[in-house]
């Protein structure tokens, strides 16, 4: 849900559309965050909940970093980012904006696994959790980084890791599955469209209005470098009857490591076509192929 709040052309009445259409193709798992519009995202998800009060839906959300600073930078004292009071503080907050007695699943919004021995978060998870305020606490880890995580979860404290996991992003598959599938920890794979680029809509001229962020995600350098990645894919999906973006996501829930993914859901349009592909994976032999596609990309100066 961060499109529906914190990106340009975001619409209130438009993003209610879509939640309402999601819960009728039984989309149940809604995942926003306190930072998706300083809490706006979070209450057009509650309005959502209270409209199909009789359905049994999951709402996950993020605590902010205290400093603000996305992605987590290594070396940034853990009292900067994640101290106990700040924790709970924002799920008093986030609680107050969804209108729910209690949170399906809190996440901490960025990570540095330097963090695993500090005893406040793992407090606050605790605590949060027996105080009914919490039902799972999980933590969203920093883009291109997959296993800058595994020291929290020794912990046992973590029960979902948020992560870009996509075609172009397949490291995930390499240490952090095998140990959340040893721990028991769920994978929410984030990203499957890497931003846009895998929905085969960006071209060489793509541009987005002044403030938003895709600008320095896709800055031309790096659009240029993805869409030499794109195209042979765009043949590869139409030689397999698919579009794009339908590839895209089979692609990763044909991973039975991963829990569920979370494609953005602006329109009425983007949940049809999200709900009829992610229904079903890819067969073995496309998702071999797919492999040669992997891109290993490493942390620069983009979220």
């Amino acid at each position: 849900m961060w499109g529906m709040a914190g990106w340009t052309g975001s619409d209130d009445a438009e993003s209610a559309r879509a939640l309402d259409r999601a819960v009728e193709r039984g989309c149940n798992f809604f995942d926003t965050a306190w930072a998706y519009g300083d809490g706006r995202s979070e209450q057009l998800l509650g309005e959502m909940l209270r409209r199909h009060s009789g359905r049994e839906l999951y709402a996950a959300t993020k605590v902010p970093p205290k400093n603000r600073q996305w992605p987590a930078k290594a070396g940034t004292p853990v009292a900067d980012v994640f101290p106990y009071d700040h924790i709970v503080e924002y799920t008093r907050h986030s609680i107050a904006n969804l209108g729910v007695p209690r949170i399906d699943l809190q996440q901490l919004h960025v990570w540095d696994d330097a963090w695993a021995v500090d005893d406040g978060w793992k407090r606050a998870a605790e605590q949060l959790k027996k105080q009914g305020l919490i039902r799972a606490f999980g933590i969203s880890v920093n883009r291109w980084q997959p296993e800058n995580v595994l020291h929290a979860l020794e912990t046992g404290l973590v029960d979902s890791v948020q992560v870009v996991y996509n075609i172009f992003d397949q490291a995930p598959e390499d240490v952090l599955f095998p140990a959340c599938r040893r721990l028991g920890a769920a994978v929410i794979a984030r990203v499957p469209f890497d931003e846009g680029s895998l929905t085969g809509t960006l071209t060489a001229d793509s541009r987005w209005p002044e403030g938003d962020w895709r600008n320095s995600y896709f800055a031309p350098e790096y659009l240029a470098a993805t869409l030499t990645r794109v195209e042979p894919l765009r043949a590869v999906a139409a030689g397999a009857g698919l579009t794009l973006p339908e590839m895209a996501l089979r692609f990763i829930v044909a991973n039975p490591d991963v829990t569920t993914t979370i494609p953005g859901m602006r329109r009425t349009t983007h949940v049809d076509a999200n709900m009829a592909a992610g229904a079903s994976p890819l067969d073995a032999d496309l998702v071999a192929a797919l492999r040669a596609h992997r891109w290993n990309r490493t942390p620069d100066n983009r979220t």
